[in-house]
């Protein structure tokens, strides 16, 4: 091998520098854990949002202190956490979001909020049909309006009464046509999309999270926000979706609408007699006792008089600004209940334009001394505000006079929001002050009353704050910033969302780094075995290989995680094949007698094992390309870390492994590529293969008919990021039964939820698809409140709703993780995965022809594959009700069965290069012969390869985490059968087609 010297200098170089990006990982996670002991002094452990705080505080008094010096060169904790190994949610917890930016809202905007019917009708039609299509919300509309503006004199987008306005009078005009305002309104659409995307930038540079992602999903007004680590996921939702939308407005008391509240109670009560008479039927049949059926009224008078206003709603009745409190969990009904117009009939004419919105945070009410723990109710509880609206529902002032936000304390050292105004604001907000001294002012956010102070005196200096009793410094801040950063264009609505909270994430990093390490060393004790020690010497170019990968993710900030470990995964199968294929062609030269330094040179040679090396490398990576290219999430992460694999393997396999042997010959070792455990194992094997073809074909057969079948009468479980809905993982402190939970949430879902234990006894996952498509701001709190109600018998005692809610650090009683799909979403995340595994199946198909010549070679490949992924779907159809592991099909299991695509692939092209070679070398003997002889003389390296796949995937598998238990089974039922397809589904078939093709000639 020429260039030795060259090739170890870059050995030596690149490893270098990757054990240099590696250590910035090492330092940086010495001060994480210093931190996590300093929080723990002065931090209750079972206080997740205390341990936060201190753990903050150690990181932010040592940021800036030098935490590796080189000498000519020092690095701070900043410094180091810029460049260490970024981890993906499920190995880190934080939040991974794609947020919806509203089309229809910029739509409405861009009309003026047009009343036009034609336009009214398409933006209804096209609502409707948004959920059954893939095309983007514009052309939809677009579609629809051409049908309502012909039954309504057909009026044109450009009507003055639609687009044709004063805001767009320098761009349309009452003569475009409907084709002509359409590229206007897409631009239109495109720059409020990128001042969304501009906004959430600026907001999520200022949260403090290292190593943020933030990029456009396509051109459907989508943006992906991800950011691992995030802990307080409550305020991350907050900041992201707030539309920033400041208004002040002017407020009744609660002593100026008690009347109303009284009237409206009593119709309320007349509007909910018919439900309270329902409640009050009760079954009487079995009861024969005088007792039971006078408790039986008594329940049924208890029941009848729950149905009021009052039952739900408290008002103060005070001059205050704060009208009545309830409970966060009646928060929706009561909102229905004052929207509805028999309930606001009940207002005067002074205030019939009266607004209601709730305080922007809830409270827990503290006990009173003289009420029983029992009899107390300790649920979350939110004040209602009532503003002082209009017709128009104007603001007096709104958001666009402030100037600029701060983050200050106040005179009793409580965190607030200082706002300093422009000229005509504070003109404004002096006017407003001095009509209302001696009243209350209310300072609302996005619908959210934030403070509604008495105002003292006025207010001319063009400040003002925002205050409030309970605001926390981060609460403060996030105000400020999303103030200073601009309010969105439209809402931005959180439509998929995964959650991994750190206490799940460090134990998945726990898990599979601890299962990776035992993986790898059960691998590299293997090769010392079976080929001694010129198996030490491929494991060093493993090793190398692994530094190069996680130096080279290090270096380029790139995010491991999960399904990306399974591309490493497939990585170590590939360069340990690689070193298989090359040993084992070195030992039939040995075997032949040719002498040590001409079978090494002949192993590593084009014509030996290099073809096929090339040949197995080159699909998997055409594979990888296509997946990278259309897959999304998971199965990008996947992707990238193969490809990456893909090169170092082949480069580590077949030059450092050439570089030590060569080395060890130079020096009069006598390598004899076995050991004498292994000696003779796989030697003179003879086996008639295409004798047993349809035997396997029956049994292949009979297989995938059984997985058919279960496939239509069972059907298979299709994760949330396939189907829509939302799927918690919680954690309980004692082990809890599945059906019981699933029957105490039905009542409160509406129908029976997914309930299955997850990992241990005492967790389970839990799936639903209630209200998945309702749109409110508060829906994903409203279900999370529902579930928490549902779960309070099987929590531990005294739990409350803010320590349920995910995040932070947590032991139990608590939601872990969860995931949430908006159908839309679901169908377009479907699609792109299915496109991406016909794609690479497409590519590797052409790329077999072209390089075998034959079509029955593309064939027997292909049909292979279909064979493997029919399999592990049937299989994952039969047990997925009775297996302790979750198997759901998402993008996970795309991943996992891209993994397989791969192995299998990679097996049957080795062998198929066996078959081209020894039909060019024995042409006289008969083709069954060359295919038998072919299979039996790759059997070793086939064993071999697969061996050593499985252990690393039974090691994770058996000592991984709870998340990878079903991806891990998967790829384990995928080499067990892709290793058996190669053998006895691709070469027969592509025998079989080879026959017919030559009967056609």
């Amino acid at each position: 091998m020429q260039n030795k010297g060259l090739i170890k200098l870059f050995a030596i170089l690149f490893g270098l520098v990757s054990l240099y990006q590696l250590s910035f990982t090492y330092f940086a996670s010495g001060v994480e854990n210093d931190a996590k002991e300093y929080a723990k002094l002065y931090a209750d452990e079972n206080d997740g949002k205390a341990l936060a705080r201190f753990e903050k505080k150690y990181i932010d008094s040592v940021a800036t202190e030098d935490i590796l010096d080189l000498g000519i060169t020092s690095f701070n904790y900043n410094d180091i956490k810029d460049k260490e190994l970024n981890l993906g949610l499920d190995l880190k917890g934080g939040i991974n979001a794609i947020l919806q930016v509203s089309v229809k809202e910029i739509l409405i905007g861009l009309s003026n909020d047009s009343k036009n019917i034609a336009f009214q009708q398409a933006l209804q039609a096209a609502d409707k049909k948004l959920t059954d299509s893939n095309d983007n919300y514009l052309d939809i509309f677009y579609d629809e309006f051409q049908v309502t503006s012909q039954a309504n004199g057909n009026v044109k987008l450009s009507d003055p009464s639609i687009f044709g306005n004063k805001g767009l009078s320098d761009k349309i005009n009452f003569k475009n046509t409907n084709e002509e305002v359409k590229p206007v309104l897409q631009a239109e659409i495109n720059s409020s999309i990128s001042t969304a995307f501009d906004v959430l930038r600026s907001r999520i540079d200022k949260f403090g999270v290292t190593q943020p992602n933030i990029q456009r999903v396509g051109t459907s007004g989508r943006i992906q926000i991800e950011l691992p680590g995030a802990k307080d996921i409550e305020r991350v939702k907050k900041l992201i979706t707030s539309k920033a939308e400041l208004q002040f407005w002017e407020v009744y008391t609660g002593a100026e609408l008690y009347n109303f509240f009284i009237q409206a109670d009593a119709t309320v009560a007349n509007m909910l007699k018919d439900d309270t008479a329902t409640e009050q039927k009760k079954d009487t049949t079995n009861t024969d006792n005088l007792d039971d059926l006078l408790e039986s009224d008594k329940d049924s008078a208890t029941v009848a008089t729950q149905k009021r206003l009052f039952t739900y709603l408290a008002p103060t009745g005070a001059n205050s600004s704060v009208i009545a409190t309830a409970k966060v969990a009646d928060t929706a009904r009561i909102n229905g209940l004052l929207r509805d117009p028999q309930v606001r009939g009940s207002l005067p004419a002074a205030q019939r334009y009266t607004k209601f919105l709730w305080d922007y945070k809830s409270y827990t009410p503290v006990k009173p001394e003289n009420v029983t723990a029992e009899a107390f109710d300790n649920a979350a509880r939110i004040n209602l505000y009532a503003i002082k609206s209009n017709r128009r529902d104007i603001a007096p002032i709104e958001g666009d006079v402030i100037a600029d936000a701060s983050q200050v304390y106040d005179q009793l050292n409580n965190p607030e929001v200082s706002m300093t105004m422009k000229s005509d604001g504070a003109k404004k907000w002096g006017k407003m002050t001095t009509e209302n001294v001696g009243k209350f002012v209310a300072v609302v956010l996005d619908d959210y009353v934030y403070t509604a102070p008495s105002v003292n005196t006025p207010i001319t200096g063009g400040s003002t704050s925002i205050s409030g009793g309970s605001m926390t410094v981060e609460e403060a801040q996030d105000i400020a910033t999303v103030l200073k950063a601009g309010k969105l264009p439209a809402q931005a609505r959180i439509i998929q969302a995964e959650v991994v909270g750190p206490s799940l994430g460090q134990e998945a990093i726990d898990a599979s780094f601890r299962s990776f390490g035992l993986a790898i060393l059960l691998v590299l004790a293997w090769m010392v075995v079976y080929y001694g020690k010129a198996g030490l010497y491929s494991n060093v170019a493993l090793a190398l290989n692994m530094l190069l990968i996680f130096g080279w993710l290090a270096s380029q900030g790139a995010v491991l995680t999960l399904p990306g470990i399974a591309g490493i995964i497939l990585t170590i199968g590939m360069s340990v094949d690689a070193n298989v294929i090359i040993f084992e062609r070195i030992k039939e030269g040995l075997f032949k007698k040719k002498g040590l330094k001409q079978s090494v040179e002949e192993g590593f040679s084009f014509k030996g094992a290099l073809s096929a090396i090339i040949d197995a490398n080159i699909t998997t990576l055409l594979t990888g390309i296509i997946l990278y290219v259309f897959g999304t999430g998971p199965i990008k992460g996947f992707a990238y870390t193969l490809i990456l694999g893909i090169i170092t393997s082949f480069l580590t396999a077949v030059f450092i492994t050439r570089l030590l042997i060569d080395g060890s010959i130079n020096k009069g070792t006598n390598l004899t590529f076995n050991t004498s455990l292994s000696k003779n194992w796989f030697q003179n094997i003879n086996i008639e293969f295409l004798r047993k073809r349809k035997i396997a074909y029956i049994i292949s057969g009979a297989i995938i008919l059984a997985g058919l079948f279960s496939i239509y009468q069972i059907g298979l479980k299709q994760g949330v990021d396939f189907k829509g809905g939302r799927s918690y993982v919680v954690r309980f402190d004692q082990p809890t039964n599945a059906s019981d939970v699933a029957s105490s949430l039905q009542p409160s879902f509406g129908s029976l939820p997914e309930v299955k234990t997850y990992g241990s006894s005492a967790q389970l996952k839990i799936t639903t698809v209630y209200k998945i498509e309702d749109e409110g701001e508060n829906v994903d709190d409203e279900v999370q409140q529902t579930l928490f109600d549902g779960l309070k018998p099987y929590l531990k005692e005294g739990t409350t709703y803010e320590n349920f809610k995910p995040g932070f650090e947590k032991s139990g009683n608590a939601i872990m993780s969860y995931i949430k799909v908006e159908p839309t979403i679901a169908d377009d995340i479907k699609t792109s995965a299915l496109w991406a595994v016909f794609g690479s199946l497409l590519v590797v198909f052409l790329y077999i022809f072209i390089r075998f010549r034959k079509i029955s070679f593309s064939l027997g490949a292909v049909i292979a594959v279909f064979h493997d992924v029919l399999i592990v779907l049937g299989i994952f159809s039969i047990l997925y009700k009775f297996m302790p592991f979750d198997m759901e099909i998402g993008q996970s299991f795309i991943a996992a069965i891209l993994t397989v695509v791969g192995y299998s692939l990679n097996d049957t092209v080795v062998i198929f290069d066996r078959i081209r070679e020894f039909a060019g070398i024995h042409t006289k003997w008969k083709y069954s012969e060359v295919v038998d002889k072919a299979l039996s003389s790759t059997l070793g390296r086939t064993i071999n390869t697969s061996l050593t796949t499985l252990l690393v995937m039974l090691a994770i598998f058996l000592f991984g985490g709870d998340s990878i238990k079903g991806f891990m089974f998967a790829l384990i039922i995928g080499v067990v059968v892709g290793t058996y397809s190669s053998l006895f589904v691709a070469t027969p078939i592509m025998y079989d087609t080879s026959k017919k093709q030559e009967k056609r000639k």
